[in-house]
């Protein structure tokens, strides 16, 4: 069994969305944007890559696609949306409210540059699936290093 190769920057990176995020949910409670309607919250992603592709995975149940945009610029995805509170209900008429309403916003450096033009997203069961591909310079790029 050969070893497995670790990839330091993929960690870095990986420590940078976290620590990014860990900021953005702490700021948003300072500013006092607790999941009230109106306030922006941060949906979780999950993002992992295959030999053909990157792929984000979103949880944003309850909105509608229609309310969900996806901008991708140079090797930075931007996800953008809201979740609208229902129409009928005031903020009065609730007991409890632990879902986050409002709009949203997450931007995503990504490790490649990618195809824009084969750029797929899904949304199911929730969850926003998005596929994107790497272009295929980058697939199988290797590097020769001439040692002195």
């Amino acid at each position: 069994m050969s070893p497995i190769r670790r990839d330091p920057f993929k960690d870095l990176l990986f420590l940078q969305e976290r620590m990014s995020r860990i900021f953005d949910e702490a700021l948003l409670k300072y500013k006092g944007c607790s999941g009230m309607a109106g306030g922006m919250w941060v949906p979780p992603v999950d993002i992992y890559e295959t030999e053909e592709n990157v792929i984000l995975k979103a949880e944003i149940p309850g909105i509608d696609i229609n309310d969900v945009n996806i901008e991708v610029r140079e090797n930075t995805l931007n996800l953008k949306g809201e979740r609208k509170l229902e129409k009928n209900l005031s903020e009065e008429n609730y007991h409890r409210m632990e879902r986050f309403y409002g709009t949203f916003q997450r931007v995503f450096s990504l490790p490649y540059a990618v195809d824009k033009d084969g750029i797929k997203a899904s949304l199911k069961d929730g969850v926003l699936k998005i596929i994107v591909p790497k272009t295929k310079e980058m697939k199988r790029q290797s590097i020769k290093v001439k040692v002195l």
